[in-house]
């Protein structure tokens, strides 16, 4: 069977197809035949597409364009067309799975996507501004040029869904949470499929495990995983909670914006531009987002930049600590995500200050750009892995899964 997977963001659209067998899944994530890129912010007017194949084809091109629809439908397209075609005909492809940013308090599992559910995360888009939409803006894409096939919302907030009262309610009025003000959790669907994939490394059953995940890149997360589930989980109602990222701040005293809507008049929207994309590591350094750029910055001796280094490891320090009671030990800690896969000096420094558990890494190992590793040493009794998140093969199971729910286009 074939499954496609769309991935859609605010400023990318990410996509690829698998062919899976009907009886049984692979132990390991198979090449996709094709994956294709949407960048929407290459420049103002234009999208640039890039699309390559398991053969070695590629192609990538620039549409002067604004219209979305229209520039995944070329995309889509391509699967069928031209030189990186790889389907006969669009009835190749069975079911489409869509990673959907907010599921609420409803859903806590993938889901067949019906007009109820396209509804739900319409509305849902009051909690993810930025992401929902283009979510349904994908959903809405394949409709156009697939039909009726059957589609798979997977939900990053479903993993945490099971978050107790006391871990996912605020000290806010109780009214609040009635009015769905609670924590949420996201990067679940990376979360969820590292928590697999470790279980796999340690041959050990995930039900097991204590897990510590750190979902590193311009996003970040953390996410305390016991018995197989989530017990808790850095962000919140918003991806801005919890840890320093990129350009988000991160957890910061409320009484900070209330004094800059009081006493510097900063609107809605000026706050929300701040907190989303001027601050974390780009607004502390006033160099970049990207940690590559501050750590070249740093050699240069720029002093901002080695500050915004230091907060942004402090506080990964401290959140890490901040899961342990939770979990009452650890059995691994986990490193995922672009940051996580690719940074040895913030693997070591985030595991600085846990040597309390005995926690020991292999400088080499740490050292050799690890993926689906254990970079700990051979005494150290708590396992350290570097784990390449794969998302879309997460979605790809779930849809996999969940074909009993719908009726094959190819019988």
């Amino acid at each position: 069977m074939k499954i496609l997977v769309l991935n859609a963001g605010s400023s990318s659209q990410k996509s690829c197809l698998y062919e899976l067998a009907d009886d049984r899944l692979p132990a390991l994530p198979p090449e996709p035949l094709w994956e294709a890129k949407v960048d929407w912010t290459h420049q103002q007017g234009f999208a640039e597409i890039e699309i390559a194949t398991a053969r070695g084809d590629r192609v990538q091109t620039e549409i002067q364009t604004s219209d979305r629809p229209a520039v995944m439908a070329q995309m889509i397209e391509t699967l069928w067309n031209g030189p990186t075609r790889v389907l006969e005909n669009p009835a190749e492809i069975v079911v489409v799975g869509h990673r959907v940013v907010h599921g609420g308090a409803a859903y806590r599992d993938s889901v067949l996507i019906t007009p109820a559910v396209k509804a739900a995360i319409a509305d849902l888009a009051a909690f993810a501004p930025v992401h929902n939409p283009a979510n349904l803006e994908g959903i809405e894409a394949i409709e156009q040029s697939l039909g009726a096939i059957p589609q798979v919302a997977v939900f990053d907030t479903a993993f945490h869904a099971h978050l107790s009262p006391q871990v996912a309610t605020y000290p806010l009025p109780y009214e609040w949470l009635e009015q769905g003000i609670r924590r949420y959790g996201f990067h679940g669907i990376s979360h969820r499929y590292c928590a697999q994939r470790a279980a796999q490394l340690l041959n050990r059953k995930l039900t097991s495990l204590r897990l510590i995940i750190c979902h590193l890149g311009n996003g970040c997360s953390l996410t305390a995983v016991r018995d197989g589930i989530s017990v808790e989980t850095t962000m919140g109602f918003t991806p801005l909670e919890g840890l320093m990222m990129g350009s988000r701040c991160g957890s910061i005293d409320p009484g900070i914006l209330l004094h800059l809507l009081r006493q510097e008049q900063y609107s809605v929207e000026q706050l929300d531009q701040v907190l989303n994309k001027g601050s974390g590591l780009l607004g502390v350094s006033g160099v970049s987002a990207d940690l590559r750029q501050i750590e070249q910055a740093i050699a240069d001796g720029h002093t901002r930049a080695q500050l915004a280094l230091d907060i942004y490891l402090h506080r990964l320090r401290a959140a890490i600590a901040a899961l342990l009671p939770g979990l009452g030990g650890l059995d691994a800690l986990v490193f995922t995500a672009g940051v996580g896969e690719n940074s040895a000096r913030v693997r070591a420094a985030a595991c600085e200050g846990l040597g309390f558990l005995g926690l020991k890494i292999d400088p080499q190992q740490n050292q050799s750009r690890p993926l689906d590793q254990d970079i700990a040493t051979a005494d150290s009794p708590v396992r350290v892995l570097v784990i390449h998140t794969q998302e879309d093969w997460a979605i790809a199971q779930d849809c996999w899964h969940l074909r009993s729910t719908f009726q094959y286009r190819n019988g």
